[in-house]
């Protein structure tokens, strides 16, 4: 049997792969981690026969215990819970929380040198180096989970990276690329909220529309395939079919398609090196009927060049932008600044750090990069508050 946990279990990512789990006889569950929907969670654990669920939310630890009374499931509570459940041998752990609370429990899973399913993309933008650095030193292995990074992972099988001339990562341009530019100060949460090709969260979806999670795919793909900021580009496509392009020295363009569903790559990540069959749709490009693509404009989507000043910038320049990214995020779900206040204020976050010799210091363990997120969380906060609604 073969070992698996998935850590983000209740979102997204993490209930596309159960779906995978679910259809195997030949996986043992043993760790599932989750937020605060512990109805969601217990139900995954009892349906996957887990050897232990954990909230990190130590207040719904009761609430969790009481869903799981007499199934022989442990349970556990609380951010140290889920790190150490990273630490139980499996042969298989998808990362999938959100956000830079799958740092730990991803650092653990790799210091058992395991394979590591990476969606929790927080990783490599905050501590890529260390992150695949860890790897090295355990023997583990990192598979990239993102559409677009598994995209591109495919289509490099075979070849030398010293080929590729540019990677083009794909965005459908989120649920208002078609909102007049003007419009965009008044979209609300709700309206971001909408993806038009992928069933996702509220706050990957959100990103999607200001294209920061194209932003952070971005640095990904600069920190996991090793590329530099001019090699690294980004084009709309509406349609979501084609995930990623990589154009070799030779003139040669590989093109990854494929129907806009996450089990395509998380799938490709669970058999690898091997394929199975998935169920997925299959690609139907004659009643898709055509492709478009277009250059994304930076004054729609100025994350996309805060992408490359963190880029060129290095060190600790990711960990601030992503600290910045989602307290500006969390002030935008309230309703306290507009959707084009995020940017001013992921751009002045790191404008202030600027100055500062630690922004391009590369942190040298887990704690430095822990720790220059609750800086950057706490500044990024000062300044979202100043540009509140109302504020003077």
């Amino acid at each position: 049997m073969r070992r698996v946990s998935v850590f983000g279990a209740t979102g997204s990512v993490g209930q596309s792969t159960l779906d995978l789990l679910a259809r195997r006889d030949d996986i043992q569950v043993v760790a599932l981690t989750g937020g605060r929907n512990v109805s969601r969670l217990a139900q995954a654990a009892i349906a996957h026969r887990a050897e232990i669920a954990v909230t990190a939310f130590d207040d719904c630890l009761a609430d969790l215990q009481a869903a799981l009374a007499g199934t022989g499931i442990e349970v556990a509570a609380g951010c140290e819970a889920v790190a150490e459940a990273g630490l139980r041998p499996a042969d298989w752990i998808m990362s999938a929380i959100v956000g830079a609370a799958g740092l730990a429990p991803g650092f653990a899973a790799l210091s058992q040198g395991t394979t590591v399913a990476l969606a929790n993309k927080e990783s490599l933008v905050t501590a890529g180096r260390l992150l695949l650095a860890e790897a090295a030193r355990h023997g583990a292995t990192i598979l990239p989970v993102d559409s677009e990074h598994s995209a591109v992972f495919q289509a490099l099988v075979g070849e030398d990276i010293a080929a590729v001339e540019t990677v083009t990562l794909t965005a459908s341009g989120g649920g208002l690329r078609d909102w007049p530019l003007a419009d965009l100060a008044r979209a609300t949460p709700d309206d971001a909220g909408k993806h038009p090709n992928w069933d996702m969260g509220q706050r990957i979806t959100i990103d999607s529309a200001s294209m920061f999670n194209k932003a952070m795919e971005v640095i990904e793909a600069h920190e996991f395939f090793g590329l530099p900021a001019e090699k690294i580009k980004v084009l709309i496509h509406p349609q979501s079919a084609v995930h990623a392009l990589v154009a070799f020295a030779d003139g040669a363009v590989m093109g990854h398609l494929g129907a806009p569903d996450m089990r395509h790559p998380i799938g490709y990540a669970l058999n690898w090196p091997a394929r199975a069959d998935l169920p997925v749709a299959r690609l139907d490009l004659a009643k898709l009927g055509r492709l478009d693509f277009a250059a994304p404009d930076l004054a729609r989507f100025p994350a996309l060049a805060l992408a490359d000043v963190v880029m060129r910038t290095g060190g600790a320049a990711g960990a601030v932008f992503n600290a910045a990214k989602e307290i500006a995020l969390d002030h935008f779900i309230a309703r306290k600044i507009g959707f084009t206040d995020m940017a001013p204020v992921v751009e002045e976050t790191l404008s202030r750090f600027a100055s500062r010799a630690s922004l391009t210091r590369s942190p040298g363990s887990l704690a430095e990069v822990l720790a220059m997120d609750t800086e950057a969380r706490q500044l990024a906060g000062e300044v979202a508050n100043s540009r509140c609604r109302g504020a003077a």
